[in-house]
């Protein structure tokens, strides 16, 4: 079988998979699979070294897209009329298969969508002054290590190897409390570790998306190695966490809130934190609490000391 045959067998069976967590009832799995695989379509859409597909059969995947996100969409507006529905989408499957071959009319009156874009810290408000005022001071950041992208795998690194003398911590990022959480695509956390100045002292890293929401809660679940020995790390430093999830209608992944842990409080066994508004302080100048829930970023500290 060639590569372009397994891959459109690939895309089939992800379809397959959304649309029968979308007949169980089983709405946050069949989101996130939908997700994926309208990125998976949006970046075959955008290669320019693939010469698998036509560009005609990649417009037909970006419309395939776009009814992914419209389905999507629909399932996170419980409240609201369906806008796109199971049936309708189903009529997608045959031409998933048989893209190769597809030479109809595209059932549906809709536009490819541009590639979703992952936006730095702090220009995503850029995008929002339009209907939010968000005070913009101190939300930039010196960049001293390479920009990542993030996946849905997530970007953790493994842990360091251990000195004599010195301490490693892990971080699990248990769950996050948010009166919206439901509401969130594709939700994960960014962790880095700042200087007082804002400037990174370690790698940046993404946590998976998160899969699991439960009321006011979305877990996570994960650990994330510091990567750096806690004897090493400056005064004044602090580990951040910031919030990220994907908002459809503007087609970027924003950050909608973050907190972070000071020195003073890396201690093994849990810790639960504040957050605080957009856009994310990292010189801690200028706080925000998002809200006055009991809402909280629930953590557990390990501390590995080799002796």
């Amino acid at each position: 079988m060639s590569d372009v045959n397994k891959t459109i067998q690939k895309w089939h069976a992800s379809f397959r998979k959304g649309t029968d967590f979308d007949s169980w009832g089983q709405l946050v799995e069949a989101i996130d699979e939908y997700q994926i695989l309208a990125r998976q379509l949006q970046k075959e859409v955008q290669s320019t070294n693939s010469s698998d597909f036509t560009e005609e059969q990649k417009k037909t995947l970006g419309k395939i897209a776009t009814c992914l996100e419209m389905r999507s969409g629909s399932l996170q507006c419980t409240q609201s009329k369906e806008e796109f529905k199971l049936e309708e989408l189903k009529k997608l499957e045959t031409i998933i298969q048989n893209i190769l071959t597809y030479n109809k009319e595209f059932p549906f009156d809709v536009q490819p969508v541009p590639l979703r874009k992952i936006l730095a810290p702090g220009e995503e408000e850029n995008l929002e002054l339009e209907e939010e005022e968000d005070a913009a001071a101190g939300a930039g950041s010196t960049e001293a290590f390479p920009p990542r992208a993030p996946a849905s795998q997530g970007t953790l690194l493994p842990r360091l190897p251990s000195e004599p003398g010195m301490s490693l911590l892990t971080i699990k990022i248990e769950k996050i409390g948010l009166k919206d959480a439901g509401q969130c695509i594709d939700p994960y956390m960014t962790i880095s570790v700042k200087d007082m100045n804002g400037v990174d002292l370690n790698p940046v890293q993404d946590t998976p998306v998160a899969t699991r929401k439960e009321d006011t809660y979305i877990h996570f679940s994960v650990d994330v190695e510091i990567q750096r020995h806690v004897e090493k790390l400056p005064k004044g430093a602090a580990i951040f966490f910031e919030f990220k999830h994907y908002k459809p209608k503007k087609r970027f992944t924003s950050t909608k809130c973050f907190a972070f842990m000071e020195m003073d409080e890396i201690k093994p066994g849990p810790i639960v934190i504040e957050l605080y508004k957009k856009p994310t302080d990292f010189k801690r100048k200028k706080l925000q609490l998002l809200t006055k829930k009991q809402l909280y970023l629930h953590l557990h500290q390990t501390l590995h000391k080799d002796s």
